[in-house]
């Protein structure tokens, strides 16, 4: 299997949206890194958007259990679209990614936040496997909610990462649907916000999520795309609501 660095670049460098009429998103993320001071950090980097440019964003959980999200471009074109009910707020950041080798690679987020996150990712037996059973689903299953939800339902417990659910409703009413295509475990991982460890890579007591979208009890890089109902103002709520 390729090193997550090159196949990251092979998707930056031609990104493919899914086809059809729904919001869709095509890049990779950090679905999600519990730390043992109850924080939690998540990466997502989609490198298109059928909703205006592409964009990374940076969210973030504090020991309270208050989510933020951070993001390259406005909330209404970014993650806040799905998830903005459910924070405590949302900000447009400057955001870098800086890969050091195949498998290792740095966050920084400026304008006031200061976090420095670094990651390191390995493959295993399981992220093999589960990266080889994904990459042969064929398009239409992608499209199915109960092929979803089985997946779902079986990926949690062979990855040790609690509930994973790919597909539900956001906090702001959208259906979405997730549809990994390779994985790896986060091997290691340090950060420091605004100059203070947030402590070891470890699971939350309880596992945290937003609507129907399930943080992962241990860090999982993925590749792949997704894809949400389309924004109806009439049923469903604001960026910034």
């Amino acid at each position: 299997m390729q090193s997550p660095r090159f196949l990251v670049e092979a998707v930056e460098n031609d990104p493919v949206l899914p086809s059809g009429s729904e919001e869709r998103f095509a890049g990779f993320g950090v679905m999600g890194v519990p730390f043992s001071s109850g924080y939690v950090l998540a990466l997502r980097h989609f490198a298109a958007s059928s909703v205006g440019p592409g964009y990374t964003s940076v969210w973030i959980r504090d020991p309270g259990g208050v989510w933020t999200m951070h993001s390259t471009v406005a909330p209404a074109s970014s993650c806040p679209r799905y998830f903005g009910s459910a924070l405590g707020s949302a900000s447009t950041v400057g955001i870098s990614i800086r890969w050091q080798d195949g498998y290792s690679f740095s966050v920084e987020v400026g304008d006031g936040l200061d976090l420095a996150w670094d990651v390191t990712l390995a493959a295993t037996p399981v992220t093999r496997l589960m990266s080889a059973v994904a990459g042969s689903v064929p398009e239409r299953l992608w499209r199915k909610r109960i092929f979803l939800r089985v997946m779902g339902a079986v990926a949690g417990p062979v990855l040790g990462a609690g509930h994973i659910g790919l597909t539900g409703r956001v906090p702001n009413g959208q259906s979405f649907g997730a549809r990994p295509r390779q994985m790896w475990f986060v091997r290691g991982s340090k950060a420091h916000l605004r100059g203070h460890s947030l402590g070891q890579a470890a699971a939350l007591p309880a596992q945290d999520r937003l609507g129907d979208f399930w943080i992962p009890q241990r860090g999982i890089f993925m590749i792949g795309s997704s894809v949400f109902e389309p924004f109806d103002p009439a049923t469903h709520l604001g960026a910034e609501h």
